[in-house]
C-alpha cells in the first residue's frame, strides 16, 4: 500500500511536471533579458526624475504653496526638497552600481595594486577622479560609501572625498571666465594638492579603523562568501547573482543612512541664504592673520557647491577681501558642511570626522596665508 502510494505520488509528480514546468524559474538567458529590459526602463525613469527635481521643487514651493520667490523661507524649502531627493536618488543608484561591479571583484588584488609603491599614484588618481565628478560635498558621499565598502584604500577614498566637491569642469569654466586663467590654475592646483596630501595623511593614521562597524561589515562581505571558491578566489557570477548581492547591499546601506541625509540637508537648508555675503567682506576683509583661520571656521559649516560659490568668490574679491582669505573661505564652504558632517556621522566615528575636518581647517588656513602673501605677485 505504501509502495502504491509512493508510485502514485511519483506518477502524480511526473504527470504534473509537464504543467508545472511553466511555473519553473526562467532560463538564465530569459531572466537576463527581462532584467536588462527592466533596468533600462528603470534607468530612464531615474534620469527623468533626476533631471526634473529642481523644476518640480520650484513649482511645488513657489507655485503650489504660493511662497514668494524672494523669501528666504521659500528658498530654504526649495533647497531642502531639491537636495534631499537628489542625494537619495544618487545614493540608491551609485551604491547599487558599485556593489554590482564589486560582487565578484578580486578585492585583494585591487587593494594590492593600489597599495604600497602605487599609493602615491593611487591618491593622485583618487583626486583626479574627484575632480571630474560634478558632486557637492553631500552628493559625493554615495561614491565614498561604495569605495569604502569595496575596500579601496582609505587614502585614495579620502582623496576623492576631498577633491570631488572642490573641482569640476563647470567650475573651471566659470573661474576662467570670471577670474582669469591664472586664478583658475592656482585653484585647481590647490584643490588637487589638498586631496593628494589628505590621502597620505589619512593613510598614515590608518583612518579605516575609525569607520563605523556596518561599513567594516560591508568591507568584509566583499565578495559575498557564497560567491567565493575553495581557493579563496571570487567566482564568475551570473547577472542574477550580481543583482541579488547588489540589491542586498543597497537596501542595507540605504536603510542606515537615509534619515541622516534628511537631517543633514535640513540643517543645510536652514543655513542656506540666511547669512548675507556682505558680512564676510565686512568682518574678514581686514587682512589680519587671524582672518584666514576665522574664514575657514565660518566656511566649513556652510553648504554650497563649487558652481554656486564661484560668483560669491568674485563678489568677495571685488569687495576687497584678500585673495588668500577668499580662497580659504570658499574652498572650506565647498569641501565640507554641516549637512555633510551629519551624514558622515553615520559612516565615520567621531575620531575620523575630527581628523577629516581638522585636516581641512589646517590645509585651507595654510593655503589662505600663502596666497595672502603671494597673491599680489602671482595673480
Amino acid at each position: 500500500m505504501i509502495r502504491g502510494e509512493a508510485s502514485m505520488n511519483t506518477s502524480g509528480t511526473a504527470c504534473c511536471s509537464g504543467t508545472g514546468s511553466k511555473a519553473h524559474p526562467k532560463s538564465p538567458r530569459g531572466w537576463n533579458i527581462t532584467y536588462l529590459a527592466a533596468m533600462t526602463i528603470l534607468a530612464v525613469f531615474w534620469w527623468l526624475a533626476y533631471s526634473r527635481i529642481l523644476p518640480v521643487a520650484h513649482r511645488l514651493v513657489f507655485g503650489l504653496l504660493g511662497m514668494a520667490p524672494e523669501s528666504r523661507l521659500g528658498a530654504a524649502l526649495e533647497f531642502f526638497i531639491y537636495d534631499t531627493v537628489k542625494i537619495l536618488l544618487l545614493l540608491a543608484a551609485l551604491i547599487y552600481i558599485i556593489a554590482w561591479m564589486r560582487a565578484s571583484l578580486n578585492i585583494e588584488r585591487v587593494r594590492d595594486r593600489l597599495a604600497g609603491k602605487r599609493r602615491g599614484l593611487g591618491c593622485f588618481l583618487g583626486a583626479l577622479f574627484g575632480s571630474i565628478t560634478p558632486f557637492c560635498s553631500c552628493s559625493s558621499i554615495p561614491l565614498f560609501l561604495g569605495f569604502a565598502a569595496a575596500r579601496i584604500p582609505m587614502g585614495i577614498t579620502m582623496s576623492f572625498l576631498i577633491t570631488s566637491p572642490l573641482i569640476n569642469e563647470i567650475a573651471v569654466a566659470l573661474l576662467w571666465g570670471l577670474l582669469g586663467w591664472k586664478f583658475t590654475a592656482v585653484y585647481v592646483a590647490v584643490g588637487m594638492t589638498a586631496g593628494v596630501i589628505g590621502g597620505f595623511v589619512m593613510d598614515s593614521i590608518r583612518a579605516e579603523r575609525w569607520l563605523q562597524p556596518f561599513i567594516m561589515e560591508a568591507m568584509n562581505s566583499a565578495p559575498a562568501p557564497q560567491y567565493v571558491s575553495e581557493s579563496g578566489q571570487a567566482r564568475k557570477l551570473t547577472i542574477r547573482q550580481r543583482h541579488i548581492f547588489a540589491y542586498g547591499e543597497t537596501v542595507s546601506i540605504f536603510r542606515r543612512v537615509w534619515k541622516w541625509v534628511i537631517i543633514g540637508v535640513g540643517a543645510g537648508a536652514a543655513l542656506h541664504g540666511l547669512v548675507p555675503e556682505n558680512w564676510f567682506a565686512e568682518h574678514l576683509g581686514t587682512g589680519e592673520w587671524w582672518s584666514v583661520p576665522a574664514a575657514v571656521l565660518v566656511g566649513i559649516p556652510l553648504y554650497s557647491n563649487v558652481t554656486g560659490i564661484v560668483p560669491v568668490m568674485e563678489s568677495l574679491l571685488v569687495k576687497g577681501l584678500p585673495v588668500g582669505t577668499t580662497m580659504a573661505f570658499c574652498m572650506s564652504a565647498v569641501a565640507a558642511s554641516i549637512p555633510e558632517v551629519m551624514m558622515l556621522r553615520r559612516i565615520m566615528t567621531f575620531r575620523l570626522q575630527a581628523a577629516f575636518i581638522g585636516y581641512l581647517w589646517v590645509i585651507f588656513t595654510l593655503t589662505g596665508w600663502l596666497f595672502n602673501f603671494l597673491g599680489p605677485h602671482i595673480l
